[in-house]
């Protein structure tokens, strides 16, 4: 069981590498295609923007397959987009591998934290989705800085190398992951979206687009904000990500213990005031190593924090839908994902490669408003159940696959 479990956790830490790591090759491949670093960095928002618009999509269309099957099917898309990216002669088919990558992605991680629910006892049911989920926290400790480091002569190494973690998945479940139970019920696309008429739920799904949205802005050009630190040197520069990966998993590990004790709104607007504070200083840090490593420490370490406090947040308004309102915030995380690399790529256009972190600040000046107001204590205590009324309630093990 454990065995199996590790195995699902492999395939979520191949797609979070994936996700991921294109922040430190942007370089290579814009050098190799002949392209500039911010249209390179659309290769980031391409992959987002399908996992975001495909995964409720692909839920739907896929609620009442045979789950083994589906983590298969999805684990082999995945595995053979890698491979056409890492093929890929040009820039146009690069870009469409991508969005190949991101459908397989987009099937797997849901369907993988639904089928651990399936391979332990309902009282270990948290930890198996932790369990699995973790796979993609560990990628940006380890993923991302690895990835990197192996792409520092040829970004195509990197695109191997998460083929190979793929293939890897794809091979041991397919020897020792048995049937699982299939679905019990299905939850329509329409379901799916009711929970956003709450404006409760908006709000807080729109403070998860807004600050992701500032946070990618400057995580994917950071090779970029940092080069006058690492001089351009791959070393250096997975160093900083090896950095910014330590502090994800920190920060993971701590906001919960911080949600726990002070609440969610402590939580977002202190994580919300470090980051702003942190993106406006970066211009300046990302001069030295030691100012590159402090922002790499710090700015993750809030993120984190804020990427834990809002699906707490979320699953406190309509415990019965839980999984629905959390699929949604996935998916606005995502679309974040998605507008940070036009985001980034607009700010370095028009602040240049040095200043352009400063839009950043902005924006994550935007995310602590929304917050500050949708967590007010007057509006957080008026209790009612419009989420129940517009949702339905899906049996647990159907939901968990949202």
């Amino acid at each position: 069981m454990r065995l199996r479990l590790l195995l699902l956790a492999l395939g979520t830490f191949a797609v979070g590498t994936d996700t991921m790591v294109m922040a430190g090759i942007l370089g290579r491949i814009s050098g190799d295609l002949g392209v500039s670093v911010p249209a390179a960095g659309q290769l980031v928002t391409v992959f987002a923007l399908s996992y975001a618009l495909l995964a409720p999509v692909l839920a739907a269309v896929t609620a009442r397959w045979p789950r083994r099957r589906l983590l298969l099917i999805a684990l082999t898309v995945f595995t053979a987009a890698n491979a056409l990216s890492a093929l890929a002669p040009d820039y146009p088919t690069l870009l469409a591998t991508r969005v190949l990558a991101a459908a397989g992605a987009a099937l797997y991680t849901p369907t993988a934290s639904a089928a651990a629910t399936a391979l332990v006892p309902p009282e270990r049911r948290g930890r198996a989705i932790a369990t699995v989920l973790g796979g993609m926290t560990v990628a940006t400790a380890l993923g991302v800085p690895l990835g990197t480091y192996v792409g520092r002569a040829d970004w195509r190494l990197t695109m191997w190398l998460v083929t190979a973690l793929g293939a890897v998945a794809l091979l041991g479940l397919a020897a020792f992951l048995r049937e699982l139970p299939a679905p019990a019920g299905s939850v329509s696309l329409r379901q799916r979206l009711t929970p956003l008429r709450d404006g409760r739920v908006l709000g807080a799904v729109a403070t998860t687009f807004t600050f992701f949205l500032a946070f990618q802005s400057v995580y994917i050009y950071l090779g970029t904000a940092v080069r006058p630190a690492t001089g351009g040197d791959a070393d250096r520069l997975s160093a900083v990500l090896l950095a910014t990966g330590v502090a994800s998993v920190a920060g993971s590990w701590l906001g919960g213990r911080a949600v726990d004790r002070w609440g969610v709104r402590k939580v977002l607007l202190t994580g919300s005031v470090l980051s702003v504070v942190c993106f406006a200083a970066l211009p300046w840090l990302g001069r030295t190593m030691p100012g590159a490593l402090f922002y790499a420490l710090l700015v993750p370490l809030a993120g984190w924090s804020i990427s834990v406090a809002q699906p707490h947040r979320l699953a406190s308004l309509s415990p019965g839908n839980a999984p629905l309102l959390l699929s949604l915030n996935s998916s606005a995380l995502y679309l974040g994902m998605a507008a940070g690399g036009t985001a980034g790529s607009l700010a370095i256009a028009l602040l240049g490669e040095r200043r352009f972190p400063l839009a950043a600040s902005v924006l994550g000046v935007g995310a602590m408003a929304l917050a500050a107001r949708t967590t007010r204590p007057a509006a957080a205590g008026k209790v009612h159940d419009r989420a129940n009324d517009v949702a339905s309630t899906p049996a647990p093990e159907a939901a968990l696959k949202s």
